[in-house]
């Protein structure tokens, strides 16, 4: 599928205000109704937008400390990195979980409380899973420009 300058127009929109009316999204790509919507039915069935959600203010609801973790396993068979995938994609304190090339392993940014959630959930989630070679913590000082 081919995205063009109407549709990067209807993305950056969506991205800006995913709450946009169609007629006020319309009007801010410079086409009727009817098309925007067909084009923006288009993209989201060819999963070029894939969803749209909230952005939460992480205080709000008790996870304003945030973690960056570079992580690396002992080994790289499929058992081991299945395992460790699966258990941290299921934690809910893990915002994002990203497999590298090169070392580290993984990158991991994770959300909690305060600094004790944070050394209860690297003990007792992170720390318990077989086959974890190093473990470093990253604790952000500042955020410049939040991610999606």
């Amino acid at each position: 599928m081919s995205v063009d300058a109407i549709d990067k127009a209807i993305i950056a929109e969506l991205e800006r205000d995913g709450r946009l009316t169609n007629v006020e999204l319309a009007q801010r790509v410079g086409l009727t109704t009817g098309p925007c919507l067909r084009r923006v039915q288009r993209l989201e069935a060819d999963g070029v937008i894939r969803g749209y959600r909230a952005v939460v203010d992480p205080a709000s609801v008790g996870r304003s400390f945030e973690v960056l973790l570079d992580l690396s396993l002992e080994a790289q068979d499929a058992e081991t990195v299945e395992r460790f995938e699966e258990t941290l994609a299921q934690a809910e304190e893990v915002l994002e979980l990203r497999r590298l090339f090169g070392s580290p392993d993984y990158f991991v940014r994770v959300a909690v409380a305060d600094l004790p959630a944070y050394e209860a959930f690297l003990s007792r989630r992170v720390m318990t899973i077989p086959r974890i070679k190093n473990v470093t913590s990253h604790f952000t000082m500042k955020t410049v420009k939040p991610g999606p």
